[in-house]
């Protein structure tokens, strides 16, 4: 067997992170085992899905390497289809036309909630004759559901799930108005598309019976079904907007590298003994569904970002450098210093042993990639008082004589100038680092200022020299 899975969201808003931990897993099982990760998007709700909510999934997948198989499957397209199957079932008996109207599902509702019964369909029109039906009431098919026994499925993650048929009622395929359910569409749609396995968070279980039911009444086999517990917050809630960022996109924003955040959704309800940093290629060998757990997973931001700066740090410099030049060039209004890259790319190890996001590395790099004097933070600032502009106009001179302009050479100057002076190093050190970085804290200082170069740094200590006290 030829082991077919799809990834079928719906197109209603931001891609959820649950829902790019289930991308993943479905693709790292199709990988894991030679086959198709397929694509569907669930667009079949016309009020609520957007093109824009399209383009947030394709681009999602995309940042996560998650690339899919064929072209994307649009389900609204493919209602002919759907139809086509409904009234196949109705033709062989496996379905009728109910002719309910809305008052009385309403008062079914009512009824059932009165006598504090589930609500649920009566059958009332499952054995009657069409000819009976009331003017001007258009009908919806139903499947003629089994009423008796029960339905069981042997899910890969929960084991043997059942239910008994008579908690199931006869479920609306084809609406009043012509146009196919959710079931019905995604029943076809993974039978035409040869999906072997349904990989999925188990919210959709209680659908995974009467989807079961379709495949029993158009006679097709049913894939096996894999039910993933979903995740919640640190507090032990479902996750929603109050535990923080629940949208791929937004950790994008924060800096994250996608590395990073496949590696933590991989750990998030599946493990491989006590391993913790899996790459693409050992999690496509060693994933199975053998291993995700049955308890929901409890997403943590602390241990993301913790594994985010294990990322960083081990990232092959250039992809760091191209990511930083790009976001600087955002914040810069695209004005770069022309060594931008090549300062960059120096600085990069003492850089991102301090950062844990790419946005932590990009504010921390900033002064790397500009030119001229620096705009100091609030720290810094405090730093530059009357006192420390003297010290840096006393040394502004000894900097042109250094010789190489090496870091251990402008450091023995310094310190040969404090030693005459009767300066602590910390007296012009500070003030240094708050004129060529516009920080309190930064990279090794005499470090930084052998990377910028010597006129480069003459330039910003002379401009904090020369600047007003704060």
């Amino acid at each position: 067997m030829t082991v077919t899975v799809r990834f079928a969201p719906s197109p209603t808003g931001f891609l959820h992170i649950g829902a790019a931990r289930t991308a993943l897993f479905n693709f790292l099982f199709a990988r894991r085992h030679g086959g198709s990760f397929l694509l569907r998007i669930e667009d079949t709700d016309r009020a609520r899905s957007t093109q824009a909510a399209v383009d947030t999934i394709l681009n999602g997948l995309r940042w996560l390497g998650l690339d899919w198989d064929g072209e994307p499957v649009y389900q609204f397209a493919r209602a002919p289809r759907h139809v086509e199957a409904a009234r196949q079932l109705l033709a062989a008996g496996k379905a009728y036309l109910c002719y309910a109207t809305p008052q009385e599902l309403e008062e079914m509702r009512r009824d059932a909630r009165a006598q504090g019964r589930p609500v649920r369909y009566d059958g009332r029109w499952r054995d009657r004759d069409p000819s009976e039906a009331p003017e001007g009431v258009p009908p919806v098919i139903r499947l003629k559901a089994p009423t008796t026994g029960e339905t069981r499925i042997d899910d890969l993650v929960q084991g043997a799930v059942t239910v008994p048929n008579e908690q199931l009622d006869d479920m609306v395929l084809l609406r009043a108005d012509g146009t196919p359910t959710y079931m019905l569409a995604c029943v076809v749609d993974d039978y035409d598309m040869a999906i072997t396995h349904v990989i999925r968070g188990d919210d959709h279980l209680t659908n995974t019976f009467r989807q079961y039911q379709l495949y029993q009444a158009f006679g097709w086999p049913v894939p096996q079904f894999a039910h993933i517990p979903l995740i919640h917050g640190a507090d032990g809630q479902k996750l929603s907007k109050r535990h923080g960022a629940v949208g791929l996109e937004e950790y994008r924003r924060q800096g994250f590298l996608p590395e990073a955040v496949c590696n933590y959704l991989l750990r998030l309800g599946w493990s491989h003994g006590n391993d913790e940093i899996i790459g693409r290629e050992q999690a496509i060998a060693w994933f199975d569904l053998d291993h995700i757990g049955r308890s929901p997973a409890r997403f943590d931001i602390e241990k993301l970002t913790s594994l985010n700066a294990h990322y960083l740090r081990s990232a092959d410099p250039r992809q760091i450098v191209r990511l930083l030049l790009a976001e600087l060039s955002l914040r810069c209004n695209g004005t770069l210093a022309p060594t931008a890259e090549e300062r960059l790319e120096k600085g990069l190890d003492s850089l991102r042993e301090r950062a844990k996001t790419v946005n932590e590395l990009c504010a921390n790099a900033r002064f790397y990639a500009v030119d001229g004097a620096v705009t100091p933070d609030a720290g810094a600032a405090a730093l530059l008082t009357a006192d420390a502009r003297t010290r840096l106009g006393a040394v502004v001179k000894l900097l042109g004589q250094v010789q190489p302009w090496r870091a251990e050479a402008i450091e023995a100057v310094m310190r040969e100038a404090c030693e005459v002076r009767g300066w602590k190093l910390k007296d012009i050190a500070q003030p240094l680092r708050a004129a060529v970085t516009g920080a309190k804290v930064s990279p090794p200082l005499f470090e930084v200022m052998e990377i910028l170069g010597r006129e480069e740094t003459i330039v910003r200590v002379e401009g904090a020299a020369g600047a007003e006290a704060p």
